[in-house]
Parts: structure tokens; sequence; C-alpha cells
């Protein structure tokens, strides 16, 4: 008696669901064998482990699909494997995929000049480019870019900042748990309270909020007996301010709008550079190219990284303006990398920054970003534990707190995405995942940075997921 086609093929399925299985417990056995602990991957216990991705999913060893809503830290704007990009880059492997950066080629210009020209159409500026690797090092280069350029080597950055995990970049990052096994940093910068009105004496009163936060900065110029300023030499003891637009790992905290011009304009009354960390928030997360034209301020340097190639071959960089990085101020071997600017990064970005300049991104991503805010109010309405719901653009923020709206819930944030990697939500009788991102103070924040290619039934589905996990964390 034969077997069904329909029976054959649920066997099928289940044979190879098995199969992988038994390949994935193997790797997992391998690995806890040889691979170190010293990275991120171990702060879940149990790591999930993916073979694919595809927009704005990724895939497990048994093809599961789990919907991304973090997009490997904004870093993937345009969605999983897309075929431009990837094209790219396969052209490249096939006519320059290798070359030393102590020679020029073609698509290192080009991406130069568009990037550049994308900073001049933004601020109304002229500045050069120099490239790097990860955005960390990018970091360095503008750390030593402000160091060369003023002579100093202490720095403002703000409470809850994240600049990466280098020496130099980690003294600019508030966690002493990124520092503390590595011995004392003696230039460790002095942090200032980031504007988080929703955690501050006024939390419902933005103007008041600014107000508050904006003289937590200007109490340091008040007097020689604060530090930060001699009146009589006229000298800042800081060479600069290193600022996230919209702070990332601290939260995805906006700031009020009027902040920012204030705060750079006491930086330009005191001689401190102002130093825009778009690694996380820039190539349109927020809704514009850069987040701080959101807020009327022209930066000194600006530094990009992550979606500058959609999560291809690792670039970064720094843009300055020209009376700091000319070749007289910022000569021949002030820094470098062995693949700062290497040909598959540059032109994966390149193609990247062509798609941008394609299609008006600004209002596709506002309607997204409404459209996001509605069904995540609509959400809040239903659990009271959602605290605090906001954004810019695609980067939107969940507070998950205690029943009251306001008291931080690390616990409850922690079972929701457990609930999204290793619980079976089911949509239509479909088994499927929901991938997060924990950040904030008390680590309690839900950060959502989707594809900006992510359709409008993908919010709807992203909310209808991440309802069914909140629902299940709630009652474990």
């Amino acid at each position: 008696m034969s077997i069904p086609l329909a029976e054959q093929k649920k066997n099928s399925k289940a044979q190879s669901i098995a199969s992988s299985r038994i390949k994935e417990e193997r790797l997992r056995l391998i690995e806890q064998e040889v691979c170190s602990y010293g990275d991120t991957v171990h702060y879940t216990q149990n790591p999930k482990m993916f073979s694919r991705c595809q927009g704005s999913y990724l895939y497990d060893m048994a093809g599961k699909p789990y919907l991304d809503l973090q997009m490997w830290y904004s870093t993937v704007n345009l969605g999983y494997a897309n075929p431009r990009i990837n094209d790219a880059a396969k052209r490249q492997i096939d006519t320059l995929p290798q070359l030393a950066c102590q020679y020029l080629h073609q698509e290192k210009i080009e991406l130069a000049q568009m990037i550049a020209e994308s900073v001049k159409k933004s601020f109304g500026l002229k500045g050069r480019v120099h490239f790097n690797v990860g955005g960390a090092q990018a970091v360095e280069d503008a750390l030593k870019l402000v160091r060369k350029t003023t002579g100093r080597s202490r720095m403002f950055a703000f409470e809850g900042s994240y600049h990466g995990r280098t020496l130099g970049a980690s003294s600019l990052t508030a966690s002493y748990r990124y520092r503390e096994a590595f011995g004392s940093f003696a230039d460790r910068a002095e942090f200032i309270p980031y504007p988080y009105a929703f955690r501050s004496p006024y939390p419902h009163n933005l103007e008041a909020a600014e107000e508050y936060f904006i003289h937590q900065f200007e109490r340091k110029f008040e007097h020689e007996c604060t530090g930060a300023w001699d009146p009589k030499a006229k000298r800042s003891e800081f060479g600069a301010f290193f600022v996230e637009p919209v702070q990332g790992t601290g939260g995805y905290i906006v700031p009020p709008r009027g902040y920012f011009k204030r705060l750079a304009k006491i930086c330009r009354d005191y001689g401190i550079l102002f130093v825009d960390d778009e690694v996380q928030m820039g190539v349109f997360r927020t809704g514009k190219m850069w987040a701080l034209e959101h807020f009327d301020v022209q930066p000194d340097i600006l530094i990009f990284a992550k979606a500058i190639t959609n999560g291809l071959n690792p670039l970064s960089g720094i843009w300055a303006r020209e009376e700091l990085i000319s070749p007289a101020k910022f000569g021949p071997g002030s820094t470098h990398s062995t693949y700062s600017s290497n040909t598959i990064g540059t032109a994966a970005a390149l193609e990247v920054m062509k798609v941008l300049s394609e299609k008006k991104y600004e209002p596709i991503i506002n309607a997204k970003s409404a459209r996001f805010m509605q069904r995540l109010k609509e959400l809040q309405r239903k659990h009271h534990e959602m605290g605090h719901v906001d954004g810019l653009g695609l980067a939107l923020r969940v507070e998950i707190c205690e029943e009251d709206g306001i008291t931080p819930n690390r616990d409850l944030a922690n079972k929701i995405f457990t609930a999204g990697m290793e619980e079976n939500l089911e949509i239509d009788g479909r088994p499927m995942g929901l991938v997060l991102n924990i950040v904030g103070y008390h680590k309690h924040v839900i950060a959502i940075a989707p594809s900006l290619e992510i359709t409008d039934d993908e919010i709807d589905l992203a909310c209808k997921l991440l309802d069914m996990a909140i629902t299940r964390a709630k009652n474990l």
C-alpha cells in the first residue's frame, strides 16, 4: 500500500528537522570546546544558531523563521541578503577582491565622494572622509583627530553611552563593566547625564526636562572650581564631546528636540569639538540619512559604520571638517588599518549609497514609523507593563516595567526576549520566532530596529508576535 504524498512530505520534513537537530547538537559540542566565551554570544546560556537569512527573517537549523526586529543592532538596514548589495560584492570579488590600502581604487574614491556630498547636503559643510574597519576603530580615529587638533586627551561623553570596546573607545563608553577587567583608564571620559526625559524629574514635560539636562552641562563652566574651564586662560580641559543623537545601547532614547542645539553652542563657546557618533543611528535609521539632522546641529566630526555596507564586509570611517582633516593637518599615516578601505567593503557601501539616493526614504520611513507606533500604542493599552513607548523613524523603544508603568522590570524583559527566541509562537498554525534586543540602563528596554524595507504586513505581524511574547512572559 503506497503512502499518500502529503504524508510522505510530512515524514520527509520531520526527518530533515531531526537531522538538523543532530547536526546542531554536534556543532554545539565542538563550540563548547574550541570557541572563546569572551565575546557576546554567551550572554545567553543556550545561544540560538541560525543557518540562513532573507529580508526581515532569520532561519534556524530546522528552517523555522524568526522575524528580526533588531537587524544585527541596526546594521542590516536594507534587509538580509539584499540582492543589489550582494551582487555588488560578488562583482568586486571577480574584479578586484583584494588590494593593499596604500593604493587607490575607484570604489573608495566614489564612496568618499558620495558620503562627503551627503554630509554637505545634510549640514552644509565641506569635509573629507577617512576609512577604517569597525565602529570602534572609527571612534579611535576620531579620538586621534581630536587629540591632534586640540592637544587635549580628556573628552566628554554621556551616561548610558556606548562607543565601542577597544581600549580608546571603552574610555568613552559609560559602563564600568566593559573596563573593569583591563586596568585603569587615566583618560576616561567625564560622563554627563543624557537627556532621558522619562527617567528625569520631568517625565511629562520635555521643555522642563531639556532645561534640567542643559543645566547639568552648563554648570561645568560656571566657575573655575568645576574643573572644566580656566576663565583666565580661556581654555577648556576637554577636547571634544562624543554624542549619540539617539542613544543606542543606553535605551534608544530620543532627546528633547532643542537639547543638542544648545549643547553644541556651549561646546563652541568653550572650544570643544562636537563629535557625532552615527554608528548605530546613521543611514536612515531615524528617517534621515544622519540622525543629527533632526536637531539642527552641525558636527565637527561624524562617525559612521554598521549599515554603511548593510552588514557585508566591515567598513567604517569618519567625516571631518576640512579645517580639521586637510592633508596639512592630518597627514599620511596619521592612522592606519590593513583593511581600512577594503575593496569589497567599499563596493558594498557604494551600492548602499546608490540605493539610498534612488528612493525618497524619509517619507517611507515616517509612514512605517507611524504605523508601528500606532500598533505599539494599542498594545500599550493592553499591557500596562509597556511603560513608555517612543521612537524616531524606525528606532523605536518599549520600556518594560512593573504594572505601575514606571518601575523597570528587567526580569519580565528577559522573559519576553526568551519567549520570542525559545517558545513556539504560532501564526495561522505556523511556528515562528521573534528576534528582539534588550537595552537600557536597567536592561529593561526592548529596542526595535527593523529593516527599513519592512512591509506593513510584517509590522502588523511583529506586533502580533510581540503581543504573544509579552502575554506568555507575564504568565511564566
